[in-house]
């Protein structure tokens, strides 16, 4: 039997603990030490009976540990995983990947040079409920899929902006936020074509966006909206809808995605998927559309992410979401930031592994 996986966090703040959370539920991996300079993160070490270290270069030096979760700033993440990948440590890198392409691809050549793999923390597709989407989707129950909906609306508080670079180019709703709902679409309903886009920050007035409205073009043909905004008093959202997070009230009977096809509909996180009866030919707007509740296994997507983490770390399995995947959702948020600022149809670029 495989003795624990000794891993090292680097970022000890809200994702941080997190993530911690989880590794105690763990019989497979045990936290060895904590990196991060912030004045939170000794006490914290120091409560969690692990080595501290404000820098995680001399961590990796000095601990040695068999894998790593970076949950630092979003302009630290590629720049942190180059210097573990160099160490020969398998990362488990937060979303997003990076906040440019131009450094997110120097992580996907670093990892194809390397050979160590790297997990980036979509964690949202661990989800039983993406799971069972995804199989529903894939499987042909919606038939051809022809619309989607995503909905991200609801508003956080100004406290949430006491941090400072969460006000800064490189956060923002549209890395932060958006991007989980856009690497599930690709998710679910295949790559995008192009977008349209159009974005607004007159509510804060911050460096980014606090408002947006996108419309995707999948390459198999489907037409998406997504719209978006962290500054409404709104119930419509993954965060309040799911009921992954306990920290957020959930409102349990409303929809974020909705996704539509020649053959039926599902609404997530409801896992609700609508249809015409079998024997009905021909069927239409006259006849009544029957709803079935989709089941799904009952677990924590965090949790999930991470066991997933441990066996690819140990090269027993690829990486659900690898950095050359995350790079993709990556380019999207580039097209659509790209499409509202031109005012024209914008093309995510092309990544390969």
């Amino acid at each position: 039997m495989n003795s624990p996986l000794r891993i090292a966090l680097i970022g000890a703040g809200n994702m941080g603990q997190q993530h911690y959370r989880h590794l105690q539920s763990l019989t497979e991996a045990t936290l060895c030490a904590v990196a991060d300079p912030g004045p939170q993160a000794s006490a914290l070490a120091a409560e969690w009976a692990v080595a501290h270290f404000a820098d995680h270069g001399q961590m990796l030096e000095q601990t040695r540990p068999d894998a790593v979760i970076v949950a630092n700033p979003n302009n630290q993440h590629v720049s942190t995983a180059l210097d573990c990948l160099a160490a020969g440590v398998p990362v488990l890198l937060e979303k997003p990947v990076g906040v440019s392409l131009e450094e997110a691809r120097s992580l996907v050549a670093a990892v194809k040079s390397s050979g160590v793999p790297v997990l980036v923390g979509h964690h949202r597709r661990h989800n039983p409920l993406i799971v069972r989407a995804h199989e529903l989707v894939k499987g042909g129950a919606l038939g051809r899929l022809t619309l989607v909906t995503a909905l991200f609306q609801l508003r956080k508080p100004d406290s949430y902006f006491d941090i400072p670079w969460r006000r800064e180019v490189g956060a923002g709703m549209l890395l932060t936020n958006l991007i989980h709902d856009l690497d599930l679409l690709r998710h679910l309903c295949g790559e995008v074509r192009s977008v349209q886009a159009v974005t607004d920050s007159s509510i804060r007035g911050f460096a980014n966006a606090d408002s947006a409205a996108v419309l995707l073009q999948f390459e198999d043909g489907a037409l998406g909206t997504l719209t978006g905004s962290d500054a409404v008093a709104a119930p419509w959202s993954w965060e309040l809808d799911s009921g992954e997070n306990p920290a957020y009230p959930r409102q349990a009977d409303q929809p974020c995605y909705l996704l539509a096809g020649t053959a039926g509909a599902l609404s997530i996180p409801q896992l609700k998927r609508w249809h015409y009866a079998a024997d009905q030919v021909d069927a239409g707007w006259h006849e009544p559309l029957l709803a079935v509740e989709e089941s799904c296994s009952a677990d924590e997507a965090l949790r999930l992410q991470l066991q997933h983490f441990v066996r690819v770390a140990r090269g027993e399995v690829e990486p659900l979401v690898s950095a050359a995947d995350a790079t993709r959702t990556l380019a999207l948020v580039e097209a659509i930031q790209q499409a509202a600022t031109s005012g024209r149809a914008c093309t995510p670029e092309l990544i390969e592994e």
